[in-house]
């Protein structure tokens, strides 16, 4: 159990790094979005590349963001159930979910965004908009994304079988959003 609960933590380190990107992304898209605007309405001057930088890190803070939200329990659920469990029913249903659907859906996703990234770094896709860019690099971000995702539901059914064993403490208090 050792050597996987290393493995799930160092997956927790890479996906903490990742997510560093991922908020400079936002800054950085924020800062593009600002100055893109001014000069679009105070020198009548646009430019479909500016835009498209700007989709390119939305992609980046979500693709890479996602496994970091995934890792601090923040991520989307239903709380009809969830909320309602004490003891370890949380992490019960946390088990089922991610085995049952995440690691799933997640791993799919990766298996048909790989050939699609190889494909459009093989043919240089361009975005067909005047002055557009290539679309590999952020078309990159969907198996990365998915890659690390699957990573980090891999590292969360390792941690909470863990602390099912006794051998891994972790904070299994949920705090119901504010409805």
């Amino acid at each position: 159990m050792s050597v996987l609960l290393k493995f799930a933590l160092a997956v927790d380190w890479i996906n903490e790094r990742f997510s560093k990107l991922a908020a400079w992304a936002v800054f950085i898209s924020a800062m593009i979005c600002a100055g893109n605007a001014f000069i679009r309405y105070g020198l009548d001057m646009s430019s479909n590349g500016w835009l498209e930088i700007q989709w390119y890190l939305f992609a980046v803070t979500v693709m890479l963001g996602a496994p970091f939200v995934l890792k601090v329990n923040e991520h989307v659920r239903v709380d009809l159930i969830y909320g309602k469990l004490k003891g370890n029913g949380p992490v019960y249903i946390d088990l089922f979910g991610l085995v049952f659907f995440l690691l799933p859906v997640v791993g799919l996703m990766f298996y048909m965004c790989v050939p699609y990234f190889y494909q459009a770094f093989l043919s240089k896709e361009m975005s067909q908009n005047a002055g557009g860019l290539i679309r590999w690099p952020a078309i990159l971000t969907l198996p990365v994304g998915f890659g690390l995702l699957l990573l980090q539901g891999v590292s969360e059914i390792i941690k909470r079988v863990a602390y099912l064993a006794g051998k891994y403490e972790m904070n299994t208090h949920y705090e119901k959003p504010i409805q």
